[in-house]
């Protein structure tokens, strides 16, 4: 136990110093009464849109993810999918070490009445939807607006080439699972003989439940499903980028928004704080200032929107997670008398 305190405390302690160094480096180029100045001419009623897009797509989402849970429970309703949703975003938003993530897989479990595996699979396939939609929206960005291959690509980190061999990696990976069991046979194996043989045994039994889960998903027009709803998520994300750039009076080229929706969700793998603070606003500036918008108003904007993407899904989701303290002990009983 002491170990493993050990190493969250150094992620931890990893992750401020991250942030705080992109802080630093954005602090040392931005003059914060220009920044004040810049963000106190937004405009609200292109804020105002940047949110109805936003609630659309988590919207998007949650419907996404009830699809995937209706395999293990087949009149799972949508609010009762929506709260542990926001809640666990929420919670991500202000815990470290995504501890959002693990709540709506352990805790929410029984309250959705799917069993842990089959939520920790769809988390699983959640993720690899959404790295998919963000590399393919960055290869439509780089091809519409003639960028080149040489800036961009600097600022996620991988060239044009490496995005499409990780895309098609990923694209295996959802349509073939079963190219992963090997491997995986192979790490708890390993857990088998070094940590305990009681240990392999349970990840062995977590490991079947969620390759058939993932089996399932990928059958069929099921994934094909699950891409076209990818597809309005992240047109709906992109949209808030392009709405809360339209707020910035100062943008000379507020369809830049449509580069920094990849290039910032892409930098929030790097270590960080709870909401992302200092990576995701580094690289959204940068973006900006790729398509030509000055630095200030690049900052404002980054401020902007990650205003807009962090406050509403904290304050929804920690209205959910007080819904769901209160009746945790009595979860919905009639799915099919919620929203479908």
């Amino acid at each position: 136990m002491k170990n493993i305190s050990v190493g969250s405390m150094a992620r931890l302690g990893l992750g401020i110093a991250v942030a705080g160094f992109f802080v630093w480096l954005i602090a040392r180029s931005v003059d914060m009464a220009e920044l004040g100045a810049a963000l106190a001419e937004a405009n609200s009623g292109w804020i105002a849109l940047a949110i109805v897009f936003f609630l659309l797509g988590y919207a998007c989402r949650i419907t996404r993810w009830r699809i995937m849970l209706r395999r293990s429970n087949p009149e799972i309703g949508w609010i009762t999918c929506a709260i542990p949703f926001m809640g666990s975003i929420a919670a991500n938003n202000v815990l470290p070490f995504r501890a959002g993530d693990a709540l709506r897989a352990l805790a929410f479990s029984g309250w959705m009445g799917v069993p842990t595996a089959s939520v920790i699979a769809t988390l699983l396939v959640e993720r690899l939807l959404d790295l998919l939609s963000l590399l393919i929206a960055l290869g439509l960005v780089l091809v519409i607006f003639d960028l080149g291959s040489s800036a961009p690509a600097a600022l996620v980190g991988i060239s044009g080439t490496g995005l499409i061999g990780v895309g098609l990696a990923v694209m295996a990976l959802l349509l073939f699972p079963q190219i992963m069991e090997p491997l995986v046979r192979l790490l708890i194996r390993m857990v088998n003989r070094v940590v305990s043989a009681n240990a392999g045994v349970r990840l062995s039994g977590i490991s079947d439940k969620v390759f058939d889960t993932l089996r399932h998903l990928s059958q069929g027009p099921r994934m094909a499903l699950l891409v076209l709803w990818s597809a309005a998520v992240w047109g709906l994300e992109g949209a808030v980028f392009w709405a809360a750039a339209h707020a910035v009076p100062s943008l000379e080229t507020p369809v830049a928004g449509w580069l920094a929706l990849p290039v910032g969700t892409l930098a929030t793998l790097l270590p960080s704080t709870p909401g992302y603070i200092g990576t995701f606003d580094f690289f959204v500036i940068k973006a900006m200032e790729v398509m030509g918008n000055p630095a200030v108003a690049a900052a404002a904007f980054a401020v902007l929107v990650h205003f807009i993407l962090w406050l509403p899904a904290t304050l929804i989701g920690g209205a959910c997670m007080a819904y769901w303290g209160l009746r945790r002990r009595s979860p919905p009983s009639s799915p099919r008398q919620e929203s479908r």
